[in-house]
C-alpha cells in the first residue's frame, strides 16, 4: 500500500483536527501518512498521493495557513501526471456561493495539474454536522483502495 500526503488548511484548528482523526485511522490500516499544515512545493510533489482537507475563510477563501501554498503551486504548476488525489472541504452552507470554496479551489487546482480525483469533493457542511470526523474518516475509509493505488 502507498502514502498518504493530508494537507489541512485550518483558521480555527477544526480541518486540522480531521486530518489527524483520518491520519489515524490510515495508520491503523497500516497505510504511512503525515499531516502537512504549512507545507512547501516539495512535500507536494514528494507524495504517493494527496489529501487535501480544508476549511473556508473569508467569502470562500483558502486558510492562512495553505494560502501561500496554493499560491506556489499555482505559480510553479508541478504536473501530477495522474497521481490519485481527494479533496475533503468543511464549510457553511448559509454561506451561500462561498460554501466550501477552499476545498473548490484546491479539488479545481489538483485537477489542472492532472492529478486523478478518485471522488468528487466531498462537502462538510457545519450546519449539519457538529464533528466532521464523524463523516470524513468513515468516507475517507472507504476511498482508501484508490487513494493509495500510485
Amino acid at each position: 500500500m502507498g502514502s498518504v500526503s493530508i494537507f489541512a488548511g485550518s483558521v480555527y484548528g477544526n480541518a486540522q483536527h480531521v486530518a489527524e482523526e483520518v491520519q489515524t485511522m490510515l495508520e491503523a490500516e497500516g497505510i504511512s501518512c503525515e499531516v502537512f499544515t504549512d507545507p512547501d512545493v516539495s512535500d507536494f510533489t514528494d507524495a504517493e498521493s494527496v489529501l487535501v482537507i480544508t476549511s473556508t475563510t473569508g467569502q470562500g477563501d483558502i486558510p492562512p495557513n495553505l494560502e501561500l501554498f496554493h499560491a506556489e503551486l499555482r505559480e510553479t504548476f508541478p504536473l501530477m501526471d495522474g497521481k490519485p488525489f481527494a479533496v475533503v472541504g468543511l464549510g457553511d452552507s448559509s454561506y451561500g456561493e462561498s460554501y466550501c470554496g477552499g476545498g473548490r479551489q484546491f479539488f479545481e487546482l489538483l485537477n489542472e495539474l492532472q492529478g486523478k480525483a478518485i471522488s468528487e469533493m466531498l462537502e462538510v457542511d457545519a450546519m449539519e454536522t457538529l464533528s466532521p470526523e464523524e463523516e470524513v474518516v468513515p468516507w475517507v475509509k472507504t476511498q482508501i483502495e484508490a487513494l493509495t493505488q500510485a
